[in-house]
């Protein structure tokens, strides 16, 4: 379709970084690249400002109601801090722009809006990974996935956390008018018109603090020799637990299973080894417990998106 119009949906408080980036995509004049955009702010109360979330006073002020977002060919939902509840007269205006025929796409928390017309019910989404476990329990019909950076459904795309907003944006750009114009615009922004990996590399991934009646002791045990041969079997045995009933109990305190649960563990300390040392790959697998840089960079890649290299040359901390 073509992508002409294009309106964004502020609430209160205005998160300025999201907007700013739907602002710097859509809303600049790029008719001397050939690209041109009817770009509005839309609001419950066009003309009246509204306060930004910021720690100095700024405000952002809608130049058009909520009637113009109907018809727009696409709808950008700022984000909204995670409200018990949201205006219904944003809710209907999404409603009745998506069964316009417009596009929609929620920026960041702007999901929540989103799952709160029913839009993402039987649908795969995502939101800031700190929200991510939130959302899925206040919107069970979706599917939520914090693993990625956006999730494009089509007629609805949602994007993941802060900048990936950028992302979300320049791939609409893509898809909808091509690689050339996406390009042309990420150029102009000095931004890389695709990026590689998800916000999973972004997210901290702690113990659970979440274990009764000693079983916790396990897995501290457990975290501190990572580089271990680990079996249910044995685990079991330090709890003084059956294998069966070790399984069913970690399940339960966990959400999941020893060995997805030791995975997760052997990534996140494989993190910080690339991150706070110089230690060679290899090194970094056999302390965590993967045995080969082979193993460790098959798993690292499917959690963080990223190999291990290029996840220490982004968040290394170490200097030279």
């Amino acid at each position: 379709m073509a992508l002409h119009s294009v309106s964004v949906i502020v609430l209160e408080p205005v998160s300025v970084f999201e907007f700013g980036v739907a602002t710097e995509i859509f809303g600049i004049d790029r008719a001397a690249d050939g690209i041109e955009f009817d770009f509005r702010v839309c609001g419950i109360h066009p003309g009246r400002p509204l306060a930004a979330k910021v720690t100095t006073p700024l405000s952002i002020t809608p130049t058009h109601g909520l009637d113009a977002v109907v018809g727009s060919d696409l709808v950008i939902v700022c984000p909204a801090l995670p409200q018990p509840e949201y205006p219904a007269e944003v809710l209907d205006a999404i409603r009745q722009a998506h069964a316009g025929g417009s596009i929609i796409l929620s920026a960041c928390s702007g999901s929540f809006v989103l799952g709160a017309t029913g839009l993402l019910d039987g649908r795969r989404s995502t939101t800031h990974w700190l929200y991510a476990d939130e959302m899925q329990r206040r919107f069970p019909a979706t599917t939520v996935d914090p693993s990625v950076l956006f999730v494009d459904t089509g007629d609805i795309v949602t994007s993941a956390g802060t900048a990936a907003a950028v992302d979300a944006c320049l791939h609409l750009v893509r898809r909808e008018l091509g690689a050339a114009t996406a390009s042309t615009i990420a150029r102009r922004m000095v931004v890389p018109p695709q990026r590689d990996g998800g916000q999973q590399q972004f997210v901290a991934t702690p113990i659970p603090d979440c274990c009764s009646d000693g079983f916790g002791h396990v897995l501290d045990w457990a975290v501190e020799h990572l580089a271990d041969d680990h079996s249910v079997a044995s685990l079991a045995g330090r709890a003084a637990m059956s294998e069966r009933t070790f399984a069913r109990r970690f399940a339960a305190e966990t959400g999941t299973t020893p060995h997805k649960w030791l995975t997760q563990q052997r990534v996140l300390a494989a993190r910080h080894l690339l991150e706070t040392s110089d230690l060679p790959v290899e090194q970094v697998a056999g302390r965590v417990g993967f045995g080969s840089a082979v193993v460790l960079r098959d798993h690292f890649r499917r959690v963080t998106g990223l190999a291990p290299t290029s996840y220490r040359q982004r968040f290394g901390t170490t200097t030279e």
